[in-house]
């Protein structure tokens, strides 16, 4: 009688022909690209956000904007650092860069994917091997 872990030792004994393809990406879809780079765009404000939420926790609990804030105040006449930097001015900050970082590499995106486009047409695209397990 023939079990279940017969037949699965069976096969794992046969070798397995891997097959090699090889082939040439000429066209890189626009919309997808741009749907991927922003995608990616939006991990990166992410990412961004929480690091300046985190730096200026860090700055704060470290006491360094105090310091900051009475060495600003004495050179400048009692000018109050903690004034014009809190946490909603840091977060306000932090999510324009955000902002302008996805835009930028959106756009950016689209224009790699365009130029690839381009470059094909004189180069004949990118030769990509696969194989198969």
């Amino acid at each position: 009688m023939s079990t279940v872990a017969d037949k699965l030792a069976k096969k794992s004994s046969r070798k397995t022909s891997s097959k090699q393809v090889r082939l040439r990406l000429v066209y890189i879809d626009f919309w997808s690209a741009v749907k991927l780079s922003f995608l990616g765009a939006v991990a990166i404000a992410i990412v961004t956000l929480v690091s300046f939420l985190l730096i200026y926790l860090v700055i704060d609990a470290t006491g360094l904007l105090t310091k900051a804030d009475e060495f600003v105040s004495g050179i400048a006449d009692g000018a109050k650092l903690s004034a014009i930097i809190g946490l909603p001015q840091v977060l306000a900050f932090g999510s324009v860069v955000a902002i302008l970082n996805l835009i930028v590499f959106t756009v950016l995106g689209a224009i790699v994917a365009g130029i690839y486009n381009l470059a094909v047409k004189v180069t004949g695209g990118l030769l990509v091997g696969f194989t198969s397990n």
